[in-house]
């Protein structure tokens, strides 16, 4: 599936902004790794676009009604296993780099977002001291599990610091496409 139908497939079953603009954010972090990696950017995007495809329909259900989405539009099992990977609930293991990078983003992507909304400069000059000093900060996006952060990256095999800087530098460069199509990460 090309890019512009899975945004499509996206906007049927997400309405809100912030799940939009996390799925973007992740979609964007995913794309960087996978430049990183060399493997398919396509491919790895898609994953972070879709992974939280059920979310607002079915939040007590996520991301166990993914697989039904999915396959509708086309996906194959593997694709759909890996979205379903990212959550610990399904107890897929992360068995590749695909998964362990997208359990590995997902949150990181939106805690780096959250604190790039505060600063005058945005993701320009984020690095991960800054990330750090926020992590510290439990009244700032509390619903982040901090652990995971660390342990994601971890799991990635994948120096901390390097992670953030990874995540940045792809949600810079994705920010500027994005613009292209009328959407940002930052408003």
């Amino acid at each position: 599936m090309k890019r512009k139908e899975a945004l499509t497939l996206l906007k049927e079953h997400v309405k809100t902004d912030r799940v939009l603009r996390h799925s973007l954010a992740v979609e964007g972090a995913m794309i960087a790794y996978a430049i990183k990696f060399g493997q398919d950017e396509n491919y790895w995007g898609l994953l972070g676009l879709l992974h939280d495809i059920d979310f607002e329909k079915y939040p007590e259900e996520h991301p166990n009604r993914a697989p039904e989405i999915l396959e509708a539009a086309g996906f194959y099992e593997t694709f759909i296993a890996s979205v379903l990977s990212h959550s610990s609930e399904t107890k897929i293991p992360r068995d590749s780099k695909e998964r362990q990078c997208l359990h590995a983003v997902d949150e990181m992507a939106s805690f780096i977002i959250a604190i790039a909304l505060m600063r005058p400069t945005k993701l320009e000059g984020l690095n991960a001291k800054s990330v750090k000093k926020k992590m510290k900060d439990k009244a700032f996006a509390k619903a982040v599990n901090r652990e995971q952060l660390i342990t994601s990256a971890e799991e990635l095999g994948v120096e901390f610091n390097e992670h953030v800087d990874t995540i940045v530098n792809g949600l810079i460069a994705h920010e500027s496409k994005l613009q292209e199509e009328g959407y940002s990460l930052l408003d």
